[in-house]
């Protein structure tokens, strides 16, 4: 198996309001957006029966109450990159801590946290030193 996630739904009450705040993170850490429709987003690529090393990440617009809160980190490319989804979020309106090391995590751990319009927490992590 090259990869163990395919491809995630992120349920969110407003997509309209959701958006700004997707296109915004997904974009500081180089992930395109692939699709738009009314009804969702698509970001990264998907897989098909040539290649299946891919993930594709899609906040859809479920009517009524979203229930619970989830939690993911999305791979950054070095700590530019999670300091830039960090201000890309807060700049579209997600609010959370500081980007910065956390070594109680794993001793290179770079990390920024950011909540979405609909509550969930997401994460940009950078678990490798610099030179690696």
């Amino acid at each position: 198996m090259s990869a163990l996630l395919d491809h995630a739904s992120i349920a969110v009450p407003d997509l309209g309001a959701a958006a700004p705040f997707w296109d915004a993170v997904m974009g500081a850490l180089g992930v395109a957006c692939v699709w738009r429709a009314p009804a969702g987003i698509g970001y990264g690529e998907g897989n098909g029966p040539a290649n299946d090393a891919h993930c594709l990440l899609a906040p859809r617009k479920r009517p009524g109450p979203v229930g619970g809160r989830w939690h993911s980190a999305f791979r950054a490319a070095d700590r530019a990159a999670v300091r830039a989804f960090h201000a890309a979020g807060l700049a579209a309106e997600g609010c959370d801590g500081p980007p910065g090391l956390r070594p109680a995590h794993q001793p290179a751990c770079s990390e920024a946290f950011l909540l979405d319009s609909a509550g969930s927490r997401v994460e940009a992590v950078r678990t490798r030193p610099e030179s690696a």
